[in-house]
């Protein structure tokens, strides 16, 4: 079971024509990773070498061959695949590497297939009494039926997913990845929620839970933010006004409901009312990255002034230290939106501060094998070697390139 955000140290249905094509790419060998790559690693330095060498070695210990699909139990959960389609996407944008990461680009969506549930006819008849939220195509928190046994969707991690895939898109213009990210995007806006299973209002209206299973009792910065983002996201591809109206709409909901007196975001609010203080790194970059993307969009300097305080206290709160003893997938999110926001403002210390943790993370957190550990006791994880993956990647490339 994926543990819930506060536990982390971790009626529109596109046609299913839309949603299933790349069986037609599964007679493709699924390697473990393309000669561009382990050759490129031998002829880059700084950076980029270290982002293609953490690459490989992800693929080299966790990569299951021929699947699509990385270890687990014994595939892994959607959210650590999420953050190796996010590693690919981020290494396809280094100069140079696109062609090279071509092949894998397609692997991550031949493996993000595995994880595609369709509604069933009995949940698509259910009322909104009975059922947490209509019943829409979502990637489940694990593999599918037959392969996996699929089940409960966490709006986070098809966020996540969404995220990349428009940044797939961006990259080459594949008008499938366009359709699943605003699939994705259809399933997240119609999880919103203002009343619970019996019809009564909730605490702070609004909101979009954690996960799609009727028990949900919470709604999250972390389903809101980065919902917030991908809407900006969809918005600048399409033009379509609903995405930056649900992107206002949940950004602004997250700062009423769960902004502490510090201007910090707190984890999650209860369906009944009771705030979780917790307050991660990754929440705080969503939120500014959020802001910072609704600038642009709207032209608004509330969102960039707001952005910029979040970025102010979540940099006082958050010290090295701090930030070593979280996974490092809540620090990429953390420092991916720090740098987009000092991409705008020019505020120091961005990539200052971000270069000082990946040359803390090389010289202490990584194994002779080239795995990267975090924790206590310190394991290496999927997660973590897949943020890591990033975080070089991001070092490298444009911060337009990020959304």
């Amino acid at each position: 079971m994926k543990p819930s955000a506060s536990h982390r140290v971790a009626d529109r249905v596109l046609p299913l024509a839309l949603v299933r094509p790349l069986g037609l790419i599964a007679v493709v060998l699924l390697c473990a990773c393309t000669p561009g790559v382990a050759s490129a690693a031998a002829s880059t330095r700084g950076n980029p070498a270290r982002a293609l060498l953490a690459f490989k070695t992800m693929q080299k210990n966790y990569y299951i061959q021929g699947t699509g699909l990385y270890k687990g139990e014994p595939y892994s959960f959607l959210w650590p695949f999420s953050q190796t389609m996010a590693a690919t996407v981020s290494l396809a944008y280094i100069p140079g590497e696109s062609k090279a990461l071509a092949h894998e680009l397609r692997v991550r969506m031949y493996g993000l297939e595995r994880y595609f549930e369709a509604p069933s006819a009995s949940s698509a008849s259910e009322s909104s009494e009975s059922a947490a939220t209509p019943a829409l195509p979502s990637f489940a928190g694990s593999v599918a039926p037959p392969i996996g046994p699929g089940g409960t969707s966490f709006y986070d991690d098809n966020e996540w997913v969404g995220i990349e895939l428009a940044r797939m898109y961006e990259l080459n213009h594949e008008a499938f990845a366009l359709e699943q990210a605003k699939q994705i995007m259809a399933f997240v806006m119609s999880g919103w929620k203002t009343t619970g299973p019996n019809g009564k209002p909730l605490a702070c209206p609004g909101g979009v839970p954690f996960s799609n299973s009727p028990t949900n009792n919470s709604r999250n910065t972390v389903t809101d933010g980065p919902a917030a983002e991908l809407g900006v996201q969809l918005y600048k591809i399409t033009g379509e006004a609903q995405y930056l109206q649900f992107a206002e709409m949940a950004y602004a909901w997250v700062r009423r409901c769960l902004l502490n007196s510090e201007n910090l975001y707190s984890d999650h609010i209860q369906n009944g009312g009771e705030v979780e203080p917790m307050v991660w790194s990754y929440n705080q970059g969503s939120m500014m990255g959020a802001g910072a993307l609704l600038y642009q969009a709207t032209g608004n300097s509330a969102y960039l002034f707001q952005a910029r305080q979040t970025a102010k206290s979540a940099l006082a709160h958050f010290s090295l230290e701090k930030l070593e003893l979280e996974n490092p997938f809540f620090v990429v999110v953390y420092y991916r939106n720090l740098l987009y926001l000092d991409s705008i403002t020019h505020d120091p210390p961005g990539p200052k501060t971000v270069q000082a943790y990946v040359n803390y993370a090389w010289d202490n957190l990584r194994l002779s094998n080239n795995l990267f550990v975090s924790g206590s006791p310190s394991t290496s994880t999927l997660l973590g070697q897949a943020a890591m993956v990033q975080l070089y990647s991001l070092l490298c490339i444009p911060a337009s390139n990020y959304f």
